[in-house]
Formats: C-alpha cells, sequence, structure tokens
C-alpha cells in the first residue's frame, strides 16, 4: 500500500483530537477527509503533513516511516485554505519558491514552474501580481506551487471554500482532471458532502476524532454503516416498519395524489432540477421528505393529500 496510517492519535488539552487513526491508501487514488468542524479530519492531514507530532502511531509511505521528519522533509506538498501565496511575489516567482531548495539549476527551476503554469491554465500570468488575481486564480497559482514539486502525496485542506459556487464546480472538476493526468495521490479535506461525492475515489467519514466509514461515494451514499453517516451524507428517512428500521433517500420515496391518503404535503423546497416535497403524517406528524423531478413537482401542493408507495429500496434496516 502507497501510504499506511497506523494506530495514530493526537489528543490536544480541550480533549479534542484524533483517534486510533488507521487507514491505507493506494497510489493515484483522491480520498477525502469528510466531516462536520472539529471532527479532527484537519488535524489529521496535519499529522500527515508535518505540521504535528502524534501521541503515537506511524505514517509510511512505499512502507517508509516518516513521522520523525520535518514537512520539508516529507515528499508531500499541501494547499491551505487560504492558499498561502507571497503577496510581494508574482505568479512565476510564487510557483517556483520551493524549487530554489532543490538542486535544480536557475534555469531548470524556471522552466519547470512555467510547466506547471501551462498545466494549471495560467499561461501568460507569469509577471502578474498574486494580488491582482480572482480567486479562482489564485488558487491555480497554488496548485502550481504544490504540484511543482512532484510530491508523493499532495494534501488539500478546504481549497475551495471561498470560492462561489460556479467556480467551486468548475475547480473541482479541473482539480480531478489534473490528479487523473498527472496519476498524484491526493488527500482532500472538506466538510461539503456533495464535493466529496462527486470528486473523491474513496471517502473516510469522521465523527470526533475518529473513522467512522470508509467506502467509495456510492458505498458511503447507499450503504452507510449508521445513521450518522447516512444522515450527513445527504437527506434520509428513518422509517419504522415490522420491528425493523429502514433508512430510505428521499429520491426512493415515491408519492401519489390521493384524496385518502395518510399524508399531507406540508412544504416545498425547490432546488433547481428537482423539488424537495416535505409531507406531515396526519395522524402522529411523522415528517418524511421526497424528491421529484420538475415534470411531476408542479402537480404537487402545498397542503394535498398523498400516499406513499411502500416499495421503497431500503439502504440500511
Amino acid at each position: 500500500m502507497y501510504l499506511k496510517i497506523k494506530n495514530l492519535n493526537k489528543e490536544f488539552e480541550k480533549g479534542k483530537g484524533v483517534q486510533n487513526i488507521n487507514l491505507q491508501v493506494k497510489e493515484g487514488e483522491l480520498i477525502t477527509l469528510l466531516g462536520p468542524s472539529g471532527c479532527g479530519k484537519t488535524t489529521l492531514l496535519n499529522l500527515i503533513g508535518g505540521f504535528l507530532t502524534p501521541d503515537n502511531g506511524e505514517i509510511l509511505i512505499e512502507n517508509k516511516n516518516i513521522i520523525n521528519l520535518s514537512p520539508e522533509d516529507r515528499p508531500i506538498s499541501t494547499v491551505f485554505q487560504n492558499y498561502a501565496l507571497f503577496p510581494h511575489m508574482n505568479v512565476i516567482e510564487n510557483i517556483g519558491y520551493g524549487l530554489k531548495y532543490t538542486t535544480l539549476k536557475k534555469r531548470e527551476q524556471q522552466e519547470e514552474a512555467i510547466k506547471y503554469l501551462k498545466i494549471v491554465g495560467l499561461d501568460g500570468y507569469e509577471n502578474l501580481s498574486v494580488q491582482k488575481l480572482s480567486g479562482g486564480q489564485q488558487q491555480r497559482v497554488a496548485l502550481a506551487r504544490a504540484l511543482v514539486l512532484k510530491p508523493k502525496i499532495l494534501l488539500l485542506d478546504e481549497p475551495f471554500s471561498n470560492l462561489d459556487v460556479k467556480l467551486k464546480i468548475s475547480m473541482r472538476e479541473e482539480l480531478k482532471f489534473l490528479q487523473k493526468k498527472l496519476k498524484i495521490t491526493m488527500i482532500f479535506v472538506t466538510h461539503d458532502q456533495e464535493e466529496a461525492l462527486c470528486i473523491s475515489d474513496k471517502i473516510v467519514v469522521m465523527k470526533d476524532g475518529e473513522i467512522i466509514q470508509i467506502g467509495a461515494p456510492e458505498d458511503i451514499y447507499y450503504s452507510p454503516i449508521n445513521d450518522y453517516v447516512a444522515d450527513f451524507i445527504g437527506k434520509v428517512n428513518i422509517v419504522f416498519k415490522n420491528s425493523h428500521k429502514f433508512l430510505i433517500r428521499p429520491e426512493e420515496l415515491k408519492i401519489s395524489l390521493s384524496s385518502n391518503g395518510e399524508w399531507v404535503i406540508d412544504s416545498k423546497e425547490f432546488m433547481g432540477s428537482f423539488t424537495l416535497i416535505y409531507l406531515k403524517n396526519k395522524t402522529d406528524n411523522k415528517i418524511l421528505i421526497s424528491q421529484v423531478f420538475r415534470k411531476d413537482s408542479l402537480k404537487f401542493k402545498v397542503g394535498d393529500s398523498v400516499t406513499v408507495d411502500e416499495n421503497y429500496n431500503k439502504i440500511k434496516s
């Protein structure tokens, strides 16, 4: 295995940290650490990067334990949330900064910096001040600066959190393309479930400093290990039937208009390509959520009575 993390622990004075982290990553995989604020995902990233010292445990890259190596001596680069660019340097100087500490000659450093400038789509921006760049362009510079060092692993700490929604979607598509093109191993931190689902080869769901579930996006979404994972990865209905508990995604819950229905439409939430319909049970006021597409959503109105098709696809019981 390319990266192995064994029994890694880090405890802070206030109790937060990570406990008993075990994780294996294949070469060329894009792994996402996913969870709410304070779950330990950034702490884990900083432990891998060498910015924090663990209490115990091992971090191995190609079977070499890097626990005692400083950040600059690890075969790892990091893209930080705030980009951490040098404001007094232009674009090409920022990208090539780390190469000054390698054995490459100045001409070779310049050639490598230009190469990665083009890879991230900033050809022609060489001499522009980074302070004159947009957020997305600054993100590209930060990415190029990390990639130019040819790390074995690239760490990304919520790199798109400062971007608007449209640019965020564009940047994550580009990142996935670059990751496959360069065949680089990436560990990506986010609290955005949609981002994790669309970008990852594998998702690591965390809570309170521990790993709760590891799996492909499809496995995490359709086969969550518990209620926490099911609820964190998108919306979910919890239904009790015949002494069993079923977790049902809104898109699996089919509804039909019926004057005798046990459910009433309490509210609707327009989401663009689909609409979420919130149902309230007439007897016990329980709430269910159904997802319908535009052609069907127009016929459902708040206050309508509906029936729920019980031939739903359960994802866990």
